[in-house]
């Protein structure tokens, strides 16, 4: 009875909503936009009835506010006239076309997909003392897609996707096993290898110096809460300049600082498992030192290579852009987010809103010396972007996330694990990136999806909802790039299914076998090769 009770009303919601979003948007519901948001509209529902369908019962006023939250959210994205312009001048399924030098590519991660943990000298991470700990987490990276035995093999893969670049981070124990004195030269020289190999074959390195695995001898004695890993950071980073010398144009200093410092030592989910705010926050003041220290070196070895740093940038936005009170809460977490990280970069100093929330909340802050922030405060060529989803917020009554006092009124991964894609977030964070940061360029340096990938009788795997992903993201992408936001990139995570800190994951355009280490190219792969080659992403 509850199910035909629920069928009903969505079918009179379906009358509804439309309506609501056309009066909302002067925009037809016939309009690509139109149809996008109406889509998320029915995905929702569809969920809540997916998850709560055994408890629902006739208080549709439950379900009509959760419907009111979710015609907010689009008012917010879709109709700020100011900010934001309509998402339907893109035709749907449009084809669309790329700048010649626009980087098209993948990416990956070292303790992701290399595996051989202990062999050729390599050290001691701190994801690896932490997946190897019982109780930490389901799986460990010892042998992931045993990319350091694979990697020619991979690269030939590369080549068939078409991708232009190919972004991977380098293991620093593998080229200083106790993260400083003596290099291990086995370590130099894969590296070296791996990037001979992508330039034979006409692929553009973007090397990562750091993806959250530490060596495990800098972790010991105190890791990111210790200053002097900056300096052991700054050591390592110079040596890889000097090494890879002119063949990697492109490097990124940190990959997600936020997640090592406050997954890592605050929320403990993430290696090294530590759980108190100040750590994590001295952590991200010695991280940005030791980006600080990098881009410094680099300039004075090689003037002409590029830097930058990545930041795990998903939009916060209000559940009710008219209640100030929500406005506030998004405004916390972005700050507290993107610019704890961003503004000491681009303008030498912490978000003064934060700082204050900080000492409200009696959070010991990080340890500043003099000098600190004109170091910090180094011109970067380039602002990496990962980017997954967007998060509704509100402030809470108490019980919402200390010290910030804001909640998030929808699990984020659902966002991009269930098969609901909405992307103009990512439209959104182009162009408040661009706003805020004096048009910076921007490389999206991660940008992907988890699907239950599987082989077919046919040996093939068919995953059409990454190819719809990846295609609406790029066309806010382009929407972006054609109102002036200097986008120069956009690399697809990932590469490889890979291990996703804690299990395997499925977001490659390669499927792994972890048990055979086959590969076999998904059918986003082949779409993803057709579209580069003939500058043209559309679906079929």
């Amino acid at each position: 009875m509850r199910n035909c009770q629920f069928n009903a009303l969505l079918n009179l919601l379906k009358l509804f909503i439309p309506r609501l979003t056309s009066t909302l948007f002067a925009q037809e519901e016939t309009t690509h936009a139109g149809r996008v948001k109406w889509n998320a509209v029915q995905n929702y529902i569809a969920s809540v009835k997916y998850h709560h369908g055994s408890q629902l019962n006739n208080d549709t006023r439950w379900i009509l506010k959760n419907l009111l939250i979710v015609g907010f959210f689009i008012c917010f994205t879709s109709c700020n006239h100011d900010k934001l312009k309509k998402l339907s001048e893109i035709k749907s399924n449009a084809k669309i076309s790329f700048p010649s030098d626009f980087m098209i590519g993948v990416s990956s991660s070292a303790y992701q997909i290399e595996g051989a943990y202990n062999e050729d000298g390599k050290g001691e991470s701190n994801w690896d003392k932490f997946s190897n700990t019982p109780g930490n987490v389901k799986i460990n990276g010892n042998i992931t897609a045993d990319h350091y035995h694979r990697y020619k093999e991979d690269v030939q893969l590369l080549k068939k996707l078409g991708v232009k670049s190919y972004r991977f981070s380098i293991a620093w124990t593998r080229i200083y096993p106790d993260g400083t004195g003596k290099i291990n030269q086995k370590g130099i020289d894969f590296y070296k290898d791996l990037v001979k190999l992508l330039k034979e074959n006409e692929i553009e390195p973007i090397v990562t110096l750091f993806h959250w695995d530490l060596p495990q001898k800098l972790e010991d004695k105190g890791g990111w809460a210790n200053r002097e890993t900056a300096d052991a950071f700054e050591n390592y980073a110079t040596t890889m300049f000097k090494e890879l010398g002119s063949d990697v144009t492109w490097w990124t200093t940190f990959n997600e600082p936020w997640v090592t410092c406050f997954m890592g030592y605050w929320i403990g989910d993430y290696a090294p498992g530590k759980k108190d705010l100040p750590t994590a926050l001295q952590c991200t003041h010695n991280i940005l030192l030791a980006h600080g220290k990098a881009v410094k070196a680099l300039r004075k070895i090689n003037s002409k290579a590029k830097i930058g740093i990545t930041l795990d940038l998903q939009m916060a936005l209000p559940v009710d852009p008219t209640n100030s009170e929500d406005l506030k809460a998004a405004q916390i977490i972005n700050n507290s987010h993107h610019a704890w990280f961003a503004d000491p970069i681009f303008f030498g100093k912490y978000p003064k809103d934060i700082i204050e929330l900080y000492k409200k909340q009696k959070v010991s802050l990080p340890e500043i010396q003099p000098g600190d922030m004109e170091l910090i405060n180094q011109k970067i060529d380039y602002l990496g972007l990962n980017f997954y989803n967007t998060e509704s917020f509100k402030m809470s009554d108490g019980k919402g996330w200390w010290p910030y006092k804001v909640e998030s009124v929808k699990d984020d991964k659902k966002l991009y694990m269930d098969k609901s894609i909405d992307a103009s977030g990512l439209y959104i964070i182009l162009k408040y990136l661009d706003h805020k940061y004096n048009h910076t360029k921007i490389l999206i340096t991660e940008n992907g999806c988890f699907n239950e990938d599987y082989v077919n009788q046919k040996g093939e795997v068919n995953d059409e909802i990454r190819i719809e992903y990846i295609y609406k993201h790029l066309e806010m992408c382009k929407k972006a790039m054609d109102e002036g936001v200097d986008l120069i990139g956009y690399t697809n995570w990932s590469f490889l299914d890979d291990y996703e800190w804690g299990d395997f994951g499925r977001m490659g355009m390669v499927y792994v076998n972890f048990k055979t280490q086959e590969r076999i190219i998904k059918k986003s792969g082949y779409w993803y090769a057709r579209c580069i080659k003939e500058n043209a992403f559309n679906i079929e």
